[in-house]
């Protein structure tokens, strides 16, 4: 992708009066006695999904409605994950193409203002951005939002943690694929393992109960599954297995997949009382403990067991694309519109109304989206 040519597929603002009126919807496994079982818990417990307004420009045309939002707020990162950024780096765009402040904020009161009830803060690195917690202090005082959380890879938490909190940050998640430092330093291509844990250890302390995102990768870190579930043992700390992801330039391939099923059998191996937990209606987690741990597991299973029927998220890219599927490659430009001349904010919504409806019932599925072209994750935002 060069710094100037569009993501296939994306709508500018200029668009967006033929959008707004333009709908598309597209439609669309055997599991083991433990996993049935599991599963079924997990459905019998989760609670109804509240009815909300068909009128609403958040709710698609499946009647899922959206009230959670991931902006990404810069396209830099201060490491080069293997499965997130390929090893050359990406092409970078220039600031003048980037959000401001301001027109992120002014997005996101719009999306709070049509229903968005949650705002998590990603990249790239959210904290690169240097001023990551006034954008949190701002986000916080917008009268209807409830949770202003942050994805970070955490090599900054003992600084900015602190600010971060007093300005109101509700949440955290941090990315932790190795509980080895020379392991973390081959899969991130730099140094600073001993920071993160620093880092997650302060958020415990601040009264956090800290996310922790493992990517599981065969011949690479699936030797430290259980490592991580005895890293729940102590710390009262979410640690969420997520299947390794198809997206351009980090080479995915199916070999190198680790499914939830076969996570959940190498656990149980070791913790036979390895059980599950209830979860909410749009939880994209399915929610596991070890009795008597302080912490609990969690696995995302975006390849093997879709969760596309609840899905209630929508990403914001740094550049201001809107984006109503992680592995969908149909964004629509909100930065064009709003920077458009005489442009109206009921314009914007409507913009924003056109793009949920054309979201689709599901994903393609992992082996059609190991071929298509999609941004790499750095640039789309975590």
């Amino acid at each position: 992708m060069s710094m100037t040519t569009p993501i296939a597929g994306m709508a500018t603002g200029s668009q967006f009066h033929k959008l707004a009126t333009a709908t598309k919807a597209a439609a669309a496994t055997s599991a083991q006695p433990d996993i049935e079982n599991d599963n079924r818990i997990m459905a019998a417990t989760r609670p109804a999904q509240r009815q909300l307004p068909r009128a609403s420009p958040l709710t698609d045309t499946f009647g899922r409605h959206h009230t959670y939002l991931r902006i990404s707020l810069t396209e830099r990162c201060n490491l080069r994950c293997e499965y997130c950024m390929p090893a050359e780096g990406v092409p970078l765009q220039p600031k003048s193409q980037l959000l401001t402040t301001e027109e992120v904020l002014r997005l996101a009161r719009i999306f709070v203002e049509q229903g968005v009830r949650k705002i998590r803060l990603t990249g790239g690195e959210p904290t690169v951005r240097r001023d990551i917690v006034d954008i949190v202090a701002h986000l916080k005082a917008l009268p209807q939002l409830e949770n202003v959380g942050i994805t970070t890879n955490g090599l900054v938490l003992t600084r900015l943690l602190l600010p971060l909190q007093r300005a109101g940050l509700d949440s955290l998640n941090i990315s932790l694929d190795t509980l080895r430092k020379e392991r973390f330093e081959q899969i991130t291509r730099r140094k600073g393992w001993e920071r993160v844990i620093a880092g997650i250890d302060l958020a415990i302390q601040l009264g956090y109960r800290p996310k922790v995102n493992c990517v599981l990768m065969r011949n690479f870190n699936e030797d430290e599954i259980c490592d991580f579930v005895e890293f729940t043992r102590e710390r009262p700390v979410d640690v969420r297995f997520i299947e390794y992801m198809p997206f351009s330039g980090n080479k995915w391939q199916t070999e190198r997949l680790i499914s939830f099923k076969e996570t959940v059998q190498i656990i149980r191996q070791r913790w036979p009382e390895f059980q599950a937990l209830a979860n909410g209606p749009n939880d994209t987690s399915k929610a596991y403990a070890v009795p008597g741990f302080a912490g609990q597991l969690g696995f995302i299973t975006s390849m093997t067991e879709h969760f596309c029927g609840t899905c209630n998220r929508l990403r914001l890219t740094a550049d201001g694309n809107i984006k109503v599927c992680l592995f969908g490659n149909k964004e629509f430009s909100l930065r064009d519109a709003m920077r458009s001349e005489g442009s109206t904010e009921q314009q914007l919504v409507e913009l924003i109304g056109a793009a949920v409806q054309r979201k689709k019932r599901q994903h393609a599925g992992m082996l059609n989206l190991s071929q298509m072209e999609n941004r790499p994750m750095i640039l789309i935002g975590g």
